[in-house]
């Protein structure tokens, strides 16, 4: 069994801004409304809001100020899964593999797509830390294209002297391209940085964006070509305020804001024992899966990391080292070794060599099925409490394209 060919993320959506400081839970709810409300109560922590059975729960949430943890947006990756504690929602379209009609029938629910038939009582995490973090539009001049890869470019881009761009090391932007088509890519910088923001683009055949930026059709993308941004957006942010044990889970270039988070980690220093409070330093470790040896696009970036930073590990798996390397490419490239590291599904690895992860904080980003399967199958069999679980699904056009369930009703007593 292999994962599919790795994608890129490809989201449509805005994120709100924050509730304004000092505003009350109640301050939330809106008295003016003429349109039906229900209200919509969310535990453990509290937060009220309301919402008509025309808006989804988790756009009714945002315009309330409050970040639920959210992903493609359009029923795919499951990021956004929560339960339904008391009351009824109606599900639009989604796909099967985000909620299973075993997870329906235990009360969970996909907040992106899920509207509310009456009062609820839910239970999902709420982003507090994202507080202030504000979403806005801007422009951004193209600095620096390289490739990484064949199919792999890194674009930097640079904001206007009076921009500065706010975000939680995971985040991710749109790009919104001149035909108001948006595309989402996930920063791969560290936040505050005074350099240019850095993406990492996997070419998608057939794709608007990335068949531009890689020469295949006009109007071709290149430097010092002005791009639209909206960010920062999304919940997929490194928690640094714990002190578990870090487990960063890549495939292909969701290796993007795993690497914002392991810079953010050493930049903090939260990977290194401090004598004065006497905090033990959190180890990390890396496995990024990738099917060949070429689609470890940095793989020396993170040797380096390995060398170089304390409590650091590196772990990288290939699905398919034995792939020939194909005939148009023979003749520009040496030779390479045999691959002699791990092999199979990465997250195959990760239980391999960590049967239990009751205490570790597990952040995991590439295609829904890596994702999917490494949340299944780590609280199922490595005892990874639900709540330790930080995920970003990067999902394609083929995600939205699989099996969907059509809209239905969901009710819990």
């Amino acid at each position: 069994m292999l994962y599919p060919p790795f994608d890129t993320l490809m989201e449509i959506g805005f994120c709100d801004s924050p509730r304004p400081p000092g505003s009350s839970r109640r301050d939330l709810l809106d008295p003016f409304s003429t349109m039906k409300t229900f209200h919509i109560t969310v535990q453990p922590s509290g937060w009220e809001f309301n919402a008509t059975a025309e808006q989804t729960v988790l756009a009714a949430a945002q315009k309330a100020g409050i970040t639920l943890p959210h992903g493609c947006k359009n029923g795919a990756c499951g990021s956004c899964k929560g339960k339904v504690l008391r009351g009824q929602v109606r599900h639009g379209e989604h796909a099967l593999v985000a909620l299973t009609e075993e997870e329906r029938a235990q009360g969970l629910a996909l907040f992106c797509c899920a509207h509310a038939q009456s009062d609820l009582l839910i239970e999902v995490r709420v982003a507090d830390a994202l507080d202030g973090v504000v979403a806005r539009k801007m422009p951004a001049r193209i600095e620096h294209i390289s490739w990484a890869a064949k199919d792999v470019a890194v674009l930097s881009l640079r904001l206007p002297a009076n921009e500065h761009l706010l975000f939680r090391a995971g985040q991710y932007v749109d790009f919104i391209l001149p035909n108001g088509v948006r595309r989402s890519y996930s920063i791969a910088s560290l936040p505050g940085a005074d350099g240019p923001i850095e993406f990492h683009i996997r070419h998608m055949p057939g794709g608007t964006f990335t068949d531009a930026l890689f020469g295949l059709h006009g109007p071709a993308v290149k430097e010092r070509g002005i791009l639209r941004l909206e960010g920062p957006l999304g919940s997929f942010y490194l928690r640094d305020e714990a002190s578990e044990p870090i487990l960063l889970l890549a495939s292909g270039t969701g290796f993007a804001p795993v690497k914002a988070i392991a810079e953010t980690i050493f930049a903090k220093g939260l990977n290194r024992d401090d004598p004065q409070t006497g905090r033990r330093g959190r180890s990390v470790i890396l496995y990024w899966g990738a099917r060949t040896r070429a689609d470890l696009y940095l793989d020396a970036l993170p040797r380096r990391w390995e060398v170089e930073q304390p409590n650091f590990r590196y772990v990288p798996v290939l699905s398919e080292p034995h792939t020939p390397v194909p005939v148009d490419e023979q003749a520009s490239s040496a030779p390479e070794p045999a691959w002699t590291g791990r092999t199979g599904l990465v997250h195959h690895a990760v239980m391999e060599d960590l049967p239990d992860l009751s205490g570790y904080h597990v952040y995991a980003c590439g295609v829904p099925i890596m994702v999917q399967t490494a949340h299944r199958d780590f609280l199922a069999h490595c005892q990874l409490p639900v709540e330790n679980f930080f995920s970003d699904a990067f999902v394609s056009r083929a995600d939205l394209a699989t099996p969907q369930i059509p809209a239905q009703e969901a009710k819990r007593a």
